[in-house]
């Protein structure tokens, strides 16, 4: 873990811990999954209140405890870089409603997102890739950004690394680990230009909103639009 990285968990963790580090209400499961995530590194540093903060700073990425039994609630969490979410609305809810915000994402893929928790194997972790268009590299975004400063010449690409693994067959443990890429580098790179706008197209309104209203959505579009169009000198030759 780079020291930068280090240094913005402690800052946060130490200034506003209950903006960051959460467990559920129900105060014996949260002993129970967290005493599971404790079998993992049993040697970590007893530094902040709850176990989850404790071993965040051990590894660059944000924790997420999740029933897999039931309807799948947060358990336990410690982020410091999220990306249009607030822990302390999410804590204790079960993942559906957690996604509530895009309704649409709970018909496209709610149900497969459940069956994946419910079956996955012990111990074998998964990796996905989701991103996000910010106009700056700060990692800590808990709101929704709809006054986007400059241009998308001026914007970041956020990759987020997330990796899924069952430590128990009652928990898994959901990692996060944001990355941040220029949007205009995305110029040299055809393929992904298309993709991206293939991924945008496919929005819907639910989720054009939670990307950051259509103002934004439309701005990211024509900039990667006329990045891919002929310019007239090349129509010329």
């Amino acid at each position: 873990m780079t020291a930068d990285i280090v240094a913005h968990k402690r800052h946060l963790l130490d200034t506003c811990y209950s903006e960051i580090a959460a467990v559920t209400d129900d105060l014996e499961l949260a002993m129970t999954a967290q005493q599971a995530l404790a079998s993992l590194r049993p040697d970590v540093a007893n530094t902040y209140p709850d176990l989850i903060a404790n071993l965040a700073m051990q590894v660059p990425d944000d924790l997420c405890l999740i029933q897999t039994t039931g309807s799948q609630r947060l358990i336990a969490a410690c982020i410091c870089s999220p990306s249009y979410w607030d822990v302390r609305t999410k804590i204790g809810r079960p993942l559906r409603a957690i996604h509530q915000p895009v309704e649409s994402m709970n018909v496209k893929i709610g149900d497969t997102i459940e069956r994946f928790i419910q079956n996955a194997p012990l111990m074998q972790p998964f990796e996905r890739r989701n991103w996000f268009i910010h106009d700056d590299t700060q990692r800590f975004h808990n709101e929704p950004d709809t006054t986007m400063k400059n241009g998308p010449e001026r914007w970041f690409i956020r990759s987020e690394r997330e990796t899924l693994c069952r430590i128990h067959k009652d928990y898994l443990l959901f990692t996060i680990n944001p990355r941040f890429q220029p949007l205009p580098d995305i110029a040299n790179y055809p393929e992904a230009q298309q993709d991206l706008l293939t991924t945008m197209a496919s929005f819907d309104k639910d989720e054009i909103e939670y990307f950051g209203g259509l103002k934004k959505y439309t701005k990211v579009r024509t900039y990667i639009d006329n990045l891919s169009s002929p310019t007239q000198f090349d129509r010329l030759c």
